[in-house]
């Protein structure tokens, strides 16, 4: 096998394996079938520095004996390997702050309160597309917060999911650069984490025992649930899917929605209000209507 070029060099354009435009659009219609995941003709270079650092340590020569591989083969593990590749996994703790603050100031104290009057302590959150576990461990420590020495009255884990299973292995053992971790308020930081050394934190066993890691693809809507959640939260996700799909799965989650629950979207994302199933809060932030 022929030795792997530097990281650094695998972003020079000098070192870009040759990919076809047949190529291209074999990938573009792997990741469309089986993710809902569009690749608009501009991110080919993408494309090419994301996977041909795996292709030249494993041997390929061409990226098309590499799409052999992946077609043909029957376990999925190649699949599922170039997905890993492909998605983009930019997060941190606390992203796009005014969602969590709405949660605790907002959806909470209704979310409870509904639940107080049927005598339900079953208080249920997804995150959908949870990439590395920065939003699931951040919404724990929302729930920690609020409830403080009352939590463990409250059956209120959440259930995080994603299509990369290297993302929700880095989720599941919880180890943080600082970097993702600089709109934590410190307090959080001491409170919710062990630090490994000046750049590097690990969350609290804690923590990681309130969150469930499971690999799912939203493009999947046959996926059946114990019940149903008061707030799904899937942000910065559906950008990356055609409108065909977003619609499919924006009414997944509205199937699977407590009445009067909470959709949260990215702020850069939002619904058709006119065709969408939830009713419009803020910016980002969707309910289900009725009551539970």
């Amino acid at each position: 096998m022929t030795s792997e070029p530097p990281m650094s060099d695998l972003n020079d354009e000098s070192y870009f394996m040759k990919m076809t435009m047949a190529e291209f659009e074999r990938v573009r219609d792997l990741v469309s079938r089986h993710f809902g995941i569009r690749l608009p003709k501009e991110k080919k270079s993408l494309v090419i520095s994301r996977l041909q650092g795996s292709l030249i340590k494993n041997g390929f020569k061409t990226f098309s004996t590499y799409l052999d591989q992946v077609e043909t083969d029957r376990s999925g593990r190649e699949l599922s390997h170039l997905i890993d590749r492909i998605a983009t996994n930019h997060t941190f703790f606390f992203r796009e702050q005014d969602h969590f603050d709405f949660f605790q100031k907002t959806a909470l104290p209704e979310i409870v309160n509904r639940l107080k009057k049927t005598g339900s302590n079953d208080l249920r959150l997804w995150s959908a597309g949870c990439s590395g576990g920065d939003e699931a461990y951040s919404f724990v420590i929302c729930l920690m917060e609020y409830f403080a020495d009352d939590y463990h009255k409250w059956n209120a884990g959440i259930l995080a999911t994603d299509i990369s299973e290297k993302m929700l292995k880095e989720a599941r053992i919880g180890i943080y650069p600082e970097k993702r971790m600089t709109e934590l308020p410190k307090l959080y930081t001491a409170r919710y984490f062990k630090k490994i050394d000046n750049e590097t934190y690990e969350i609290r066993d804690e923590l990681k025992r309130e969150v469930t890691f499971r690999r799912l693809n939203l493009k999947n809507t046959d996926v059946v649930f114990k019940g149903l959640f008061d707030v799904i939260s899937c942000r910065n996700v559906m950008i990356y899917f055609d409108q065909a799909i977003k619609d499919q799965v924006v009414h997944f989650f509205h199937a699977h929605t407590r009445p009067g629950g909470y959709l949260f979207v990215g702020h850069s994302e939002s619904l058709n209000r006119r065709l969408s199933p939830y009713e419009y809060v803020q910016p980002g932030v969707y309910r289900k209507g009725g009551h539970q």
